[in-house]
């Protein structure tokens, strides 16, 4: 709370599959809520962390982050947890925000903050959001042809329904994911891209002109030293299988985006892979990069990846995930704003995605309303915005709108 009167609030996520280099997620251990219980975390917010940061300007962001850095006083931030850290400093931003009498995105990004990202939705969760199912973590769509963020929804809405009756009518419609895209119970991989073009063509639009697909591959959690285990199709591939494999798809489908197409030890792998696709598609680093400012600089001296994911969980405050953006833009990367698989009905990260002008955003699917509150928090910004308002779906992938 500000002196005048001005209060913020925020709610940490969760990931359900992470990146060996993230800030701690503290829970409790234990038996009461399958050990997931934050009762340390939240004592921690109201005790040492409350203490540090009362009567400190809150409108200083990168102080008040630092103080609560210094606080903790390790890199993973394991004595306070990540989530403790992370929901102060969310909350600090907001009630900054509420002082200056400014939407959250304003007061990040000044006036010119004008720029909805393209979002990037989830159709069929696999990976850790569908219990292995398959292999691949997310098949998502981007609709670059959008004329705006609100469109880039509608005709997303459409390829998720006639996805889901063709999954029905197929018998391969096994429920909902986490992250809510559909569960699906394909034999093979690939099946998944197959299924997702027809839902596209389905729905009405031309795959690769008005809507184009997105992977992420999660590779961290299936491949370590270089070795690649596809439960689903019972095989192993090394790196050069791996990049055989994805290259093939991307070949064969209208893929534009893969995240994590290698694991997080595998950086030969992953500038390997860039090499060879970078100058066609955006090459993502989440694990890999875990929105750090010093790998994202390292990445990009051994030419691995070209596109960072932020999320601002992985480093526990907002001037951590702010610098490894700025340090993207250093080395001519693009972003996207990322959610988490256990997320809530917290919205900030759309402001992140606005404010800092990232131009992307991610939150999982076109269902379940801790993801839709954030897909309808940018309609209420865009509407608000009014002709001001611009959409980055518009060349954001070398495409002129349809």
């Amino acid at each position: 709370m500000f002196a005048g009167g001005a209060v913020g609030r925020a709610i940490a996520p969760a990931g359900a599959s992470t990146g060996s280099g993230e800030a701690l997620d503290l829970r409790d251990g234990g038996t009461a809520f399958g050990g997931y219980d934050v009762t340390k975390a939240v004592e921690n917010v109201v005790d040492p962390i409350a203490d540090a940061v009362i009567g400190r300007d809150g409108a200083n962001q990168a102080d008040i982050d630092g103080i609560m850095i210094a606080l903790d006083g390790t890199p993973a931030k394991t004595k306070l947890g990540g989530n403790a850290i992370l929901a102060v400093s969310m909350a600090t931003a907001h009630a900054a925000a509420a002082a200056a009498g400014k939407p959250l995105y304003r007061h990040l990004g000044g006036d010119g903050a004008n720029l909805l990202p393209l979002p990037q939705i989830q159709i069929f969760g696999g990976g850790a959001h569908a219990g292995r199912r398959v292999d691949i973590q997310d098949f998502l769509i981007v609709c670059p042809a959008a004329n705006n963020f609100a469109q880039a929804l509608d005709w997303t809405a459409e390829v998720y329904r006639h996805a889901g009756i063709l999954m029905k009518e197929a018998g391969t419609l096994q429920g909902v994911a986490d992250e809510g895209g559909w569960w699906p119970a394909f034999t093979t991989n690939e099946q998944a891209l197959e299924m997702l073009v027809r839902a596209i063509e389905r729905a009405g639009f031309r795959p690769g002109e008005q809507v184009a697909i997105a992977l992420d591959i999660a590779a961290s959690e299936f491949g370590r030293d270089g070795v690649y285990t596809l439960g689903l199709e019972s095989k192993k591939l090394d790196s050069q299988g791996m990049i055989d494999m994805l290259t093939g798809w991307i070949g064969r489908y209208p893929i534009i985006s893969i995240e994590d197409p290698l694991a997080e030890d595998d950086a030969a792998g992953f500038a390997a892979f860039t090499a060879a696709v970078g100058d066609r598609i955006q090459v993502v680093g989440d694990d890999f990069l875990v929105t750090e400012a010093a790998r994202i600089h390292a990445a990009a001296r051994q030419g691995a990846a070209n596109t960072v994911l932020i999320k601002p969980n992985q480093r526990g405050t907002l001037t951590e995930p702010l610098a490894a953006w700025e340090a993207a833009k250093e080395v001519g990367f693009a972003g996207i704003v990322s959610a988490r698989s256990g997320e809530t009905e917290d919205v900030t990260i759309v402001h992140l995605a606005i404010g800092w002008g990232v131009g992307q955003l991610k939150v999982g699917s076109f269902a379940r309303s801790e993801r839709m509150a954030k897909w309808n928090e940018a309609i209420r910004i865009e509407e608000a915005m009014g002709h001001t308002a611009r959409f980055a779906g518009d060349g954001y992938f070398g495409r002129s709108k349809r």
